[in-house]
């Protein structure tokens, strides 16, 4: 008797809380839904930017030949542009997987046997998509079998010359930036409004209310203090990953400077989220529930382990509002492409009006309470 009724009051704590049973049973279809869309295994809707400089007859049959590709299995999308320069720009700053270009004179080196060229110029920061654009490339256009011309090889067939615009980065070296972020993320969970909510738990938070504190003053005071903490914990993480996937960076001090300046922020605006979902939460179990529910529905969509471009159209509308995409991709660009402030200036400016915003929502919203 006395066990049943250590369940029936424990029972009776679980049913008191609706939020809990609602989100326990919401996370894993979340999960399905999200998970399922971004990690879909093969590839889709990567984009390329074609260049036709020749406009002769081969070059149409090429263009013809990919946009089936685009049209059949959907690998990749198709862009179009005049300067070849532009484009291959374009491929470095990863607005585009690849660029193919097609050279003067192809039409004509084909007819006449000469050797034919396509040039493909791809972001093989990310490998995975790279490859996926280079086998679809070949996939386009079967009569190109050949990547380089031997001594003893038939050059009257026409070649595809790919190039790689970056230094080759390994997939665990890619991760990095996620990995990063994702700390931001889990500091941003466990400090901040969680101290509040402990507080509140132990019963000790009635403190706050007999100071002259008002409310900005906790709410900021709160976030300042998770800053600190989560930014020492996401620069050792970048540190500590960098060694562990052996990647050796000679970035500058300013390079270094921006991509602490950018946890910084990224940190800012996780912290006043965080606050503004979690504040008025009187139990640690809630920020256990909320902080799977969340890791899901932010990093998953982020771009850190699969294209945000082989998303579907929905999922892909929530990443351009999703704070993590824009850390993650400005931290690529940082790390691996050797952009400056230029690079990133889009993603430092959202996340810099994303942080505004939901700061000014969390000093509002929150109450001083028992």
């Amino acid at each position: 008797m006395r066990t049943i009724a250590i369940i029936k009051r424990d029972l009776k704590k679980f049913f008191r809380n609706p939020l809990i049973i609602i989100v326990s049973i919401l996370m894993p279809m979340i999960y399905l839904i999200v998970v399922g869309n971004t990690v879909q295994g093969e590839l889709k809707n990567l984009p390329v930017v074609l260049v036709d400089m020749d406009r002769g007859p081969y070059a149409t049959r090429v263009i013809e030949l990919v946009r089936a590709i685009e049209a059949g299995p959907k690998t990749i999308r198709v862009f179009y542009m005049s300067n070849p320069e532009r484009a291959i720009e374009d491929v470095k700053q990863g607005k585009y997987a690849g660029a193919l270009i097609i050279p003067e004179g192809f039409s004509r080196d084909v007819i006449r046997s000469q050797g034919a060229e396509l040039g493909l110029f791809m972001d093989n920061i990310d490998i995975i998509s790279a490859n996926a654009v280079h086998a679809s490339v070949l996939a386009a256009v079967p009569f190109l079998t050949k990547e380089h011309i031997s001594v003893r090889v038939d050059t009257t067939r026409p070649i595809l010359k790919s190039v790689e615009l970056s230094r080759k980065i390994d997939y665990d070296q890619s991760l990095v930036p996620g990995v990063v972020v994702m700390a931001v993320f889990m500091g941003a969970l466990s400090t901040g409004v969680f101290n509040l909510i402990m507080d509140r738990f132990l019963g000790i938070h009635e403190s706050y209310l007999v100071t002259p504190l008002n409310k900005m003053d906790i709410v900021l005071g709160l976030i300042v203090s998770g800053l600190i903490l989560t930014t020492g914990i996401a620069v050792i993480v970048f540190a500590a990953s960098s060694m562990l996937t052996g990647i050796f960076m000679f970035l500058g001090l300013s390079t270094y400077i921006m991509i602490i300046a950018l946890i910084i922020l990224t940190s800012l605006g996780l912290l006043g989220l965080m606050f503004i979902l979690l504040g008025r939460a009187d139990h640690p179990r809630i920020v256990g529930v909320f902080g799977g529910f969340l890791n899901v529905i932010l990093f998953f969509p982020s771009g850190a382990i699969y294209p945000v471009a082989s998303f579907p159209g929905w999922l892909q509308v929530f990443a351009k509002v999703n704070p993590e995409a824009y850390a993650v991709h400005a931290l690529r660009s940082l790390m691996f492409r050797g952009g400056d402030i230029a690079a990133i200036r889009s993603d430092l400016i959202f996340l810099a009006l994303f942080t505004t915003a939901v700061l000014t929502i969390a000093i509002v919203t929150f109450k001083r309470r028992l």
